[in-house]
């Protein structure tokens, strides 16, 4: 018999809402995915078919050239304000994803036409089968203004999508879900392998589509209402349904890359500030309602950390450096890439955010994973039904309100200006924020900072940086050798805290932290 482990609050309808939905009873909905996810659990795992040698290995610049018509996007004759535009197989996109389309009249399969792509080169073109497939597909909406058609939204690759405020560019990506990621055993890549996309209505505010997901541990199904604009929303509920136990399930997680920022070193031979399409993880613990701040970095050896909440109100993957001098990049333009931003739509009992930093010698590697795992392990049989909402846009997306460290910069301790003390660190953080915007120069800002075991503090003092209107928290602390400590730390007046909390993990060899490759 399988056992239930619900993380979201059961919604009683009112009997007027159960008698209209009876009239409907036909339609295609969330359950009858449901219903598939759960019979595809009860089945041996397949994997879906692959895509054909030749487009896996096409080389990107070549895969990058296969281009979808606009003009053959879905709904476009319409005039529908949502259109979609399919993806096509090949390199990262290794196996079909069935599309279906729901309107008044039914459910629709969405058939493939290779004469809807532009190919690199007559050979690719003659090469692709008429009945290949797509890989999945992108969401445009009038971000910008009507008559432009901006992508939003992009589901394709394993259970990878994507998503953008209006004025933002491409960055992170969320997943369905992720599986014993980090550990030696290995990661598990479940994938979507078909979706069913309701057409809104010609001035419909929001979208709604729903997914399959299959892997070799587990089935599942997905609801995701989306709302475009300034930030992009998404209610998403899920049920999954497990094959086989699972050491490490991660709930709601986000990918991104950081291969290098203000905290760290400049690797040998590059010539611009930053790169990286986050600079933190934030997280928001709703017992406490303590704000913590954790800097992302690029390490030496692969890192998981567990930041334990009794309950979660909040997490995300966030970049902060909103400043084009603080990337230089005119092609790659970090500064406008989204953050991301998970709410639990009911509260999900104890568990961890995991961060997962994975060393990177390139920008081209997606190398930080973050999600929520349960305290609980999750076991074969088992149902596991969570809700939440995922938003894409800009750091204000957290309504995070007290004060926030803006900058970190990491250094040895017997430098000039560092200190005196051989093997130690100086950690410099700013400050700033609604909290401390309107506080005299002179306030009796104090500074509380602890460190785990392999961590001595030596001193920790506060300064006001008149220039750019910052408060200093400056830290002198000495790991231990062939260790990773973890350093906090936080401003208060009055015995009340004005800021987050910084939390910095700590390696135990200094050269890896300041000194360039």
């Amino acid at each position: 018999m399988k056992k239930s482990v619900r993380f979201a609050a059961t919604t009683i309808l009112p009997a007027v809402y159960l008698i209209a939905l009876a009239g409907h009873a036909q339609a295609f909905g969330f359950e009858n995915v449901v219903e598939r996810a759960q019979a595809l659990s009860d089945k041996e795992y397949e994997a879906p078919p692959q895509a054909p040698e030749f487009l896996q290995s096409l080389e990107y610049p070549e895969f990058q050239a296969i281009r979808f018509k606009p003009q053959a996007s879905l709904w476009r004759q319409g005039k529908s304000r949502y259109q979609v535009m399919m993806m096509p197989q090949g390199r990262y996109y290794t196996h079909r994803v069935n599309l279906n389309v729901l309107d008044q009249e039914g459910v629709h399969s969405v058939p493939f036409d290779k004469s809807d792509f532009e190919y690199p080169s007559p050979e690719i073109a003659k090469r692709i089968p008429a009945d290949l497939g797509y890989a999945g597909f992108k969401l445009t909406y009038p971000l910008e203004g009507e008559g432009v058609q901006n992508q939003f939204l992009v589901f394709g690759g394993a259970s990878y999508f994507r998503g953008v405020g209006a004025g933002e560019g491409f960055g992170l990506s969320a997943r369905g879900i992720a599986v014993d990621t980090g550990l030696a055993s290995g990661e598990e890549f479940p994938a979507f392998t078909e979706f069913w996309l309701e057409r809104p209505a010609a001035d419909s505010e929001s979208m709604v589509l729903y997914g399959l997901l299959d892997g070799p541990s587990v089935s599942g199904a997905y609801k995701f209402v989306i709302h475009p604009g300034e930030q992009t929303r998404m209610d998403i509920t899920a049920r999954l349904f497990f094959r086989q136990d699972i050491e490490q399930v991660g709930l709601a997680p986000l990918t991104s890359m950081f291969y290098y920022g203000e905290n760290t070193a400049r690797p040998r031979g590059e010539w611009r500030p930053q790169v990286h399409d986050s600079d933190g993880l934030l997280i928001h613990e709703g017992r406490s309602g303590e704000w913590l701040w954790r800097p992302l970095v690029n390490p030496s050896a692969l890192s998981l950390s567990f930041h334990e909440v009794e309950q979660l109100n909040g997490f995300g993957l966030i970049q902060r450096d909103r400043e084009f001098g603080q990337f230089e990049d005119l092609e790659a333009r970090y500064e406008r890439r989204p953050s991301a931003w998970v709410e639990p739509k009911a509260d999900w009992g104890k568990g961890s955010v995991v961060l997962v930093e994975i060393p990177s010698g390139s920008e081209t590697n997606d190398n930080v994973v973050a999600f929520w795992t349960p305290d609980e392990a999750v076991s074969a049989g088992e149902e596991v039904h969570f809700e939440y909402s995922l938003t894409f846009g800009d750091p204000s997306i957290t309504s995070h309100p007290s004060g926030r460290a803006v900058k970190t910069f990491v250094g040895h301790g017997n430098r000039t200006g560092g200190g005196t003390e051989e093997g130690a660190l100086r950690f410099v953080v700013d400050f700033a924020g609604k909290t401390l915007e309107d506080l005299d120069s002179e306030a009796a800002i104090v500074s509380h900072v602890d460190g785990s075991d392999g961590l001595e503090v030596i001193e920790h003092f506060v300064e006001y940086v008149e220039p750019e209107n910052v408060w200093r928290l400056s830290i002198l602390a000495k790991p231990a050798p062939d260790t990773a400590p973890v350093i906090r730390g936080y401003l208060a007046l009055d015995g009340t805290p004005l800021t987050e909390t910084w939390t910095y993990l700590v390696e135990g060899s200094t050269k890896s932290l300041v000194d360039p490759e």
